[in-house]
């Protein structure tokens, strides 16, 4: 009885708690969300009046127009770095707080010992990034170091100004950290992590399939180019031999992906004045990355009216640096796509009998320097991690013999970043002034397309290229005997310049620009297929005259000229099926596929469809790929192998595991269609379903109902990664501009995402649907809607 009694009081004690307790979550869930609101209402940016900034030399206006694109106008740089520090930190601290800590390996500490986040942070403690980037702001010229100092300075008094801190650190039960001066070189770091290779995988990878192999089979199935190579030399590459047999079938290959997915890069291209009305270079730029809420870029327009620091340049900042990466300056416009040169090389450490922990060097044995990185995440334990390091560089594999392998890589250089290219770019007055300044700088390596008033083009790396000897960096190798190795960096006059060829065109999209002894100094980091690139080229030929909007037309051109191969032989092996009725049903959209990446095109994304369940059962079936490796650069030229084997059809090299081509090609086809059922039958499998924008905050994978609050709505958009308008899920054209100097009010500007990071702005999000429907839209910030002064104050 005294049990059952107790039992029943129990159980009502149960109820009242579970009761009391529902009721006690959702009052402090309505007090959450009430503080929340409250924070979000009070942390908005200031846009109008006058403040006191300290530091300041003389007054600063910022007018920003309806977009929320600030014009910038002071009497000096340092002013403006600071003016531009204060908006950077109201409009996008959160943002700037993850790119320094992607970069230093420190999310966990804001986000939480998540998996994901945590395996980032390990990654990337092995580069030491803090440390080094110490070191660099010692290093800077006074006058680069002033600059960083002021926009330091002016970050730190934008975020103590808000009222209230910005609203991701409110859900995520924290407090922002105040900006320190390494910080904006970490900024810079995070494009290097981005855009790079930074653990020579690539060339990692290259050496395991070597030995899978052979070298007649990865000749073919890696080769250097392909027939749609667009060098703007005109060079070509040979095409490899066709071998005469699979080798050494049966092995495992680890780290080998036949799909390289898409490539972080870019388009940019100019025209000389001799083909513009105005006799004025004309610049198109779009740099693709990953696209999220807020934008990359912060637009802005610097302005110094007059004095030896006089200037009027507009473009994009990254925030969290303070200077202009990509526009115009009334004299010289000019943008960047993702080089692809090689920077990175792995290097094999040659053990020392007897005396572990130490590798051989030119100079006799050296110890293994070890250092030890505590990563403390966000509700949870701090953990330690072991770097170690060699005069090369960081230890980034080990393999199962115990081989240790370190990268020697550009950014690890003593002075891998300054502010040369970006605060002279700002001002450079001519083409040669750009290209001295390209050589000059320390930043990650890129593509620089530049032009000017006068008509003048060039192309050139911008950023050092390393001078190698003994070897062409493609694969590791040891350097312990000193025959091997860099000696420092390509002096500039050695690094490779295009300047206004016959035909007034200049052109790149991440794959290879020049051939020969040019091609050999600046190595293969990893080029993209030329079909893009190609594309761009032929666009350009196709004119003799150019305006701003001819460049939109190319940048948005959808066009699958590269999938028209595809499109054939689908359609051809379609028709010899027609007896499998699922098969047959696909044929109708194949043939009528409309030769573009459109969102209601079913026939598209069949023939994309049919074409990477082929590569990836081919490169799978050769190097017995299992599991799901990393993506990397190794088999970004497929392309030339794949047409050559489908057309050919060698009977020697039919892949292990199936009976003949057409074997492969059945597979690959029943691939398809189950592709088709699952997504609910044909009518439903269009490109727009599978291409979606998803354009959200970071925030949102953690903590998806805040979605409704900052993020745009979902929807489906035309192009693809084989042709000018890059386009894939949360990757794209991270902006779009066509710009002549001098001219920039006949120039257009496109940008995903948001200008301002707050969900409250009035100009939340605007510019956004004219990116995703292409509609151009003014490159030079508009009237003034809104407008701040800051004064000199304490």
């Amino acid at each position: 009885m005294a049990r059952r009694r107790s039992g029943k009081r129990s159980g009502f004690g149960i109820g009242r708690v579970l009761k009391y307790g529902v009721a006690g979550i959702g009052g402090v869930l309505v007090l959450a969300a009430g503080a929340f609101a409250v924070n979000l209402a009070v942390s908005k940016p200031t846009l109008e009046g006058a403040l006191a900034l300290k530091g300041l030399m003389a007054p600063v206006a910022i007018t920003r127009d309806a977009g929320g694109v600030p014009t910038l106008e002071g009497a000096s740089r340092a002013d403006l770095a600071r003016a531009l520090g204060f908006l950077h930190a109201q409009e996008r601290y959160f943002q700037m707080d993850l790119i320094r800590r992607s970069a230093s390996g420190e999310l966990s500490g804001l986000l939480g010992p998540i998996g994901p986040v945590l395996e980032i942070d390990k990654a990337r403690r092995i580069h030491r990034l803090r440390h080094r980037a110490g070191q660099v702001v010692t290093n800077l010229p006074a006058d680069q170091k002033a600059i960083i100092v002021a926009y330091t300075d002016g970050v730190n008094q934008g975020l103590a100004s808000l009222t209230g801190r910005p609203f991701e650190y409110s859900l995520l039960f924290a407090s922002p950290l105040p900006w320190a001066a390494e910080d904006t070189i970490l900024a810079a770091y995070a494009m290097y992590l981005d855009l790079q290779d930074e653990d020579a995988l690539t060339d990692r990878i290259r050496a395991q399939n070597l030995q899978r192999l052979g070298p007649d089979m990865m000749d073919f199935l890696y080769p250097r180019g392909t027939a749609l190579d667009a060098a703007i030399d005109g060079s070509v590459t040979p095409e490899p031999a066709l071998p005469s047999a699979v080798p050494m079938q049966g092995r495992k290959a680890a780290l080998v992906d036949p799909d390289p997915g898409p490539t972080i890069g870019s388009n940019a291209w100019g025209v000389g004045g001799a083909l513009t009305e105005n006799g004025a270079a004309l610049v198109a730029d779009d740099m693709h990355l990953g696209i999220a809420i807020p934008g990359t870029w912060y637009r802005a327009r610097l302005r110094i009216a007059s004095g030896p620091e006089a200037m009027d340049a507009t473009g994009v900042t990254l925030p969290g640096t303070p200077a202009l990466v990509a526009g115009s300056n009334g004299k010289v416009a000019w943008g960047y796509t993702n080089s692809y040169i090689d920077t990175a090389d792995a290097v094999i450490l040659e053990p020392v009998s007897g005396a572990p922990g130490q590798y051989q060097t030119p100079d006799g044995p050296k110890d293994l320097i070890r250092t030890t990185e505590k990563i403390c995440p966000a509700w949870g334990d701090c953990q330690d991690l072991v770097v170690e390091d060699s005069i090369w560089g960081p230890v980034v594999d080990t393999l199962s013999d115990g081989t240790k392998i370190a990268v020697r890589w550009t950014a690890h250089e003593a002075d891998a970043i300054n502010l040369t290219g970006l605060l002279g770019l700002e001002r450079a007055d001519s083409v040669d002034a750009a290209i001295a300044i390209a050589h000059a700088a320390r930043q990650p390596q890129q593509n620089l397309v530049v032009g000017d008033t006068a008509g003048n083009i060039a192309w050139t790396i911008i950023g050092s290229v390393p001078a190698r000897f003994g070897t062409d960096g493609s694969l590791p190798s040891s350097w312990a005997d000193g025959t091997r190795g860099w000696n420092g960096m390509l002096p500039p006059d050695q690094v490779p310049v295009i300047r206004n060829p016959d035909h007034h065109r200049i052109w790149t999209a991440n794959a290879r620009i020049v051939g020969g002894d040019a091609y050999a100094k600046l190595g293969d980091g990893g080029y993209d297929m030329g079909g893009r690139q190609g594309q761009i080229r032929d666009g350009l030929f196709a004119r003799d005259r150019f305006t701003p909007a001819d460049m939109l037309s190319i940048q948005l051109d959808d066009r699958a000229l590269v999938l028209s191969f595809w499109q054939e032989q689908m359609l051809g092996a379609l028709n010899a099926r027609q007896g499998d009725t699922r098969l047959a049903a696909l044929t109708g959209p194949v043939r009528d596929w409309g030769a573009r990446a459109a969102v209601d095109s079913v026939g598209y994304r069949l023939v994309r469809a049919f074409r990477l369940a082929f590569s990836q059962k081919l490169y799978s079936a050769y190097l017995g790929l299992e599991g799901t490796p990393p993506r990397n650069r190794s088999a970004a030229q497929q392309e030339g192998p794949l047409r050559r084997l489908l057309t050919e059809k060698p009977e020697a090299l039919v892949p292990p595991g199936y009976k003949d081509w057409e074997a492969l090609i059945d597979a690959a086809l029943i691939d398809v269609a189950d592709q088709v059922d699952k997504a609910g039958g044909a009518a439903a499998f269009t490109w727009g379903a599978r291409n979606v924008a998803e354009v959200r905050h970071p925030l949102t994978r953690i903590l998806p109902p805040i979605g409704w609050l900052t993020d745009p709505p979902e929807q489906g958009l035309p192009g693809d990664s084989m042709m000018p308008r890059v386009q894939g899920p949360g990757f794209g054209a991270s902006q779009r501009f066509a710009v002549s100097p001098g001219r920039e009010g006949e120039g257009y500007f496109h940008m995903p995402g948001s200008q301002s990071g707050h969900p409250l702005s009035p100009y939340y999000l605007t510019g956004h649907q004219d990116w995703a429907e292409g509609k151009p839209t003014p490159f030079l910030p508009g009237s003034a809607r809104w407008t701040l002064t800051l004064q000199p104050g304490a």
